[in-house]
């Protein structure tokens, strides 16, 4: 566990940020051999970048038959409900870019409760991965793509939730939370990563993620250390005074 302060960059605008971030997991994909997980964060911050992603000089330069997808948290609807953060990649990122099928680890939301979701997807997890036990010198994720909400949540581990107390179980269903039942990684899985990163954007962020900076407990989010570095990239809205 990396306890460190995360290095902090702050870009002018949303689309300068996807750019940064985009030329960043370019670069990690490009030097890593064999297989590059990414863990993937809903929200409208990350879907910027990934329409970055499914343009030049992304689109052509990406080692996309290397690339496997993972989500970080789920909406328990169907995969083509308009609150899925599953759609919302397929429609920016997978119908463009030419990701094997086989490479997109969708969380399950069908046919199942979400308890039994939660367990399949763990399943899953711990397939690709080749154990049963988290290894810190064995990263689950090469990178994992972070939110941040307004109330400091990151994933769907929310405030005042029994799953904040999970070290268990990799997956885990949230319910009466939110509306919908939510289907997320806990902490153990979140934190098992190379490289995490925070993408921030937006005047409404400024006085949680100044919260998150100043290291503020109460947050789920400040709770989260992954085992590799940590980043927040920000735009430069979400920093600026209050």
């Amino acid at each position: 566990m990396n306890d460190a302060k995360p290095l902090v960059q702050v870009l002018s605008d949303p689309d300068v940020l996807a750019q940064t971030v985009a030329d960043w997991l370019l670069d990690l994909a490009l030097a890593k051999e064999g297989p590059f997980s990414l863990c993937l964060s809903g929200g409208s911050t990350p879907k910027v970048l990934y329409a970055r992603l499914a343009t030049a000089p992304y689109l052509e330069a990406f080692p996309w038959d290397r690339i496997h997808l993972f989500w970080g948290d789920e909406r328990f609807v169907p995969h083509d409900d308009d609150l899925s953060n599953y759609k919302m990649v397929k429609d920016a990122l997978l119908d463009h870019a030419p990701i094997p099928l086989e490479n997109i680890h969708a969380t399950p939301t069908e046919g199942l409760t979400p308890e039994e979701a939660a367990a399949e997807y763990a399943r899953m997890l711990q397939s690709v991965y080749g154990a049963e036990t988290l290894d810190p010198a064995k990263p689950l994720f090469d990178v994992n793509l972070l939110g941040l909400g307004p109330d400091g949540h990151t994933a769907s581990l929310f405030p005042n939730t029994d799953v904040l107390h999970e070290r268990r179980l990799w997956v885990a269903p949230v319910i009466g939370a939110k509306a919908e039942a939510r289907i997320t990684l806990t902490y153990p899985a979140l934190e098992s990563c190379a490289h995490g990163a925070f993408l921030v954007a937006g005047a409404g962020k400024v006085e949680i993620l100044q919260k998150l900076l100043d290291g503020d407990e109460s947050l789920p989010s400040t709770n989260l250390h992954p085992t590799g570095d940590l980043r927040v990239y920000c735009d430069a809205a979400a920093r600026k005074a209050s």
